[in-house]
């Protein structure tokens, strides 16, 4: 279920993927007591049905199962964090699809506190990664002001386990939206950045990456600051971590999501030191970063009209696109040297 990423007389390595995709409103057709998930039935104003419903799991589990195959071919990503779910019922649905069903792909959950009622959530293949422990952390403010309006929001989502071999804690995220101040997804990142640092305190050996819809940019103060994310492996320190999209927003101009005609870069992974190879090195004794990509498809792109170019997301305009999401996937490549 792994795949030669090269090969020579002495050694053979192994490659596993790792993904993240924002899932745009994977909600279900009923009322979920306590969360405002109103716009998503079908008498909301997204008149969402049973119909909809059923196009949406199908798109995306056709994107599901192509990430990771451009190195992968028919195997795909090991593990995959989303986030904008509603719940485990959408979970089931999604992994019951044909695509994902097929390689028997599981999921972990923790229903969170969120109003709207989205979620975090990690995809992943058993045959491929073997979960171990899961926590969902809490995100918690600061101020006194946001505690009594009780503006809980997405918090967490930890699950160690086993790849390739190694120990590897996963961190799912979905950072406050950009209509709260930076302040929020600063504080957010403090706080994702004292799990891993907790993590590796138990654990020094572990391979942590943070996947998510960081609601920013790789150059923005929660990343470069908050997580520490550093653009370059050089630049890598100890308790820092590396950020791979840094360069493809600025010096590719690429990225995940559009606003106004431009790209932004939301949707990252960031790698512990660890995972990394620096000055130079070519050791791959244990998992090792070796390749990341922004994930693209004809089929998630807009062809036509106001929004061409863009992601094809599910609603525009008032109007069912039939599409995917408003975000692109993103896609990193593990190696490891077969024993």
């Amino acid at each position: 279920m792994t795949a030669a990423i090269a090969a020579n007389a002495q050694k053979k390595f192994l490659a596993y993927g790792v993904g993240f995709y924002n899932l745009e409103n994977l909600f279900d057709i009923t009322h979920d007591e306590g969360k405002n998930d109103y716009e998503f039935l079908p008498k909301g104003s997204y008149r969402w049905n049973a119909k909809k419903y059923k196009n949406k799991l199908g798109n995306m589990s056709r994107a599901l199962a192509d990430m990771g195959t451009d190195r992968l071919p028919g195997v795909g990503c090991a593990i995959i964090g989303v986030s904008e779910v509603e719940n485990a019922h959408v979970l089931t649905d999604l992994c019951n699809q044909k695509p994902l069903k097929e390689r028997n792909f599981k999921f972990v959950h923790v229903e969170g506190p969120d109003h709207r009622g989205v979620d975090c959530a990690l995809l992943y293949n058993p045959s491929l990664f073997t979960v171990t422990d899961y926590h969902l952390y809490p995100y918690v403010y600061e101020k006194q002001e946001d505690i009594e309006k009780d503006r809980q929001t997405r918090g967490f989502l930890t699950v160690k386990g086993v790849l390739g071999g190694d120990n590897v804690a996963v961190i799912v995220v979905h950072l406050p939206s950009r209509f709260a101040g930076s302040e929020y997804r600063e504080l957010g990142a403090r706080q994702a950045k004292a799990v891993i640092d907790n993590i590796l305190k138990e654990d020094p050996s572990c391979k942590v990456m943070i996947m998510g819809d960081m609601n920013d940019d790789p150059t923005n103060k929660s990343m470069t600051e908050g997580l520490r994310g550093k653009a370059n492996i050089d630049e890598v320190g100890e308790g820092d971590m590396y950020n791979p999209w840094y360069n493809i927003l600025v010096k590719e101009g690429r990225g995940t999501l559009t606003y106004n005609g431009s790209w932004n870069l939301f949707d990252q992974i960031l790698l512990s030191p660890n995972l990394l190879n620096r000055n130079g090195e070519k050791e791959f004794s244990s998992l090792k970063l070796f390749q990341h990509h922004i994930f693209r498809r004809d089929y998630l792109i807009q062809n036509e009209g106001k929004y061409k170019g863009s992601p094809k997301r599910t609603h525009a305009g008032g109007v069912w696109l039939r599409g995917y999401s408003d975000h692109l996937p993103v896609v990193l490549y593990l190696a490891k040297e077969q024993q």
